[in-house]
């Protein structure tokens, strides 16, 4: 009994040594493998990271003088967002508005009719329905805009004369603005103001935070000339607006 005493603690002394208890992380231990980590990784921007969380959500839309599909002349493009996986899509009214026919490009290259659903005027949102969807589609995720704050980033998605999906990065100017359409027949009110660029093209798509929600549907953007591009103002109506153009409270 003695002699396998001995053998059974010699065993656990040889374990030991073989297999010695790891010391403990410090806060050091961490802090320097955070900061060896990003010495030496490449890590994706928050920007980039906003725009992976919606992309497969941001649509083209595009306005066609026929009705008829065939030999279709496409006589403008705008973007929108889809906010219910049943191909539920806001964009601006100003972009379908007299549309003879109106198709819808998802992300993966599907390519659908769509229908005029509702309207919200006085917010120059309208809401489509796409005859065909892709196989899991993602709904976007929509969020208040209750906290949101001047100098706060957010990215703006869309189609800029047709060229995208385009992503651009900027901070929230400003909150409860007013803005007149250019040819003067809609005052649209509590807008959000943003500097990332936005351009023709871009109406209809998604202001999104840098978490990836949307807080916003860019509508216009203000320009003192007749050349139609960016100068440094953007305005979005808010989500909540947006939301209740469908019947529906997102939060």
């Amino acid at each position: 009994m003695a002699a396998g005493a001995l053998v059974a603690a010699a065993m656990l002394y040889g374990y030991g040594v073989l297999h010695p208890t790891p010391a403990p992380l410090t806060q050091d231990d961490i802090d320097h493998a955070v900061l060896d980590t990003l010495q030496t990784k490449t890590l994706p921007s928050q920007a980039a990271r906003a725009y992976a969380a919606v992309r497969e959500s941001v649509v083209r839309v595009r306005e066609f003088e026929s009705s008829t599909g065939e030999g279709d002349l496409q006589t403008g493009v705008g973007s929108g967002v889809v906010i219910v996986d049943d191909g539920t899509i806001l964009t601006n009214l100003h972009v379908v508005a007299g549309a003879r026919r109106i198709g819808v490009e998802f992300a993966d290259g599907t390519e659908s009719e769509a229908k005029v659903i509702g309207t919200q005027p006085e917010n120059d949102l309208a809401v489509l329905k796409a005859a065909t969807v892709p196989d899991d589609l993602p709904a976007a995720t929509l969020r208040s805009t209750s906290d949101l704050v001047p100098g706060d980033r957010v990215i703006a998605v869309g189609f800029p004369f047709g060229i995208g999906p385009s992503v651009t990065s900027g901070v929230i100017s400003g909150l409860r603005r007013q803005y007149r359409s250019p040819e003067g027949k809609r005052l649209l009110t509590n807008l959000i103001q943003f500097d990332a660029a936005a351009n023709p093209g871009n109406s209809g798509g998604p202001l999104v935070t840098m978490d990836g929600a949307v807080v916003g549907i860019v509508t216009g953007i203000l320009n003192p000339t007749n050349q139609r591009v960016f100068v440094g103002i953007g305005f979005a109506v808010p989500i909540e607006n947006a939301a209740a153009a469908v019947g529906m409270s997102p939060f």
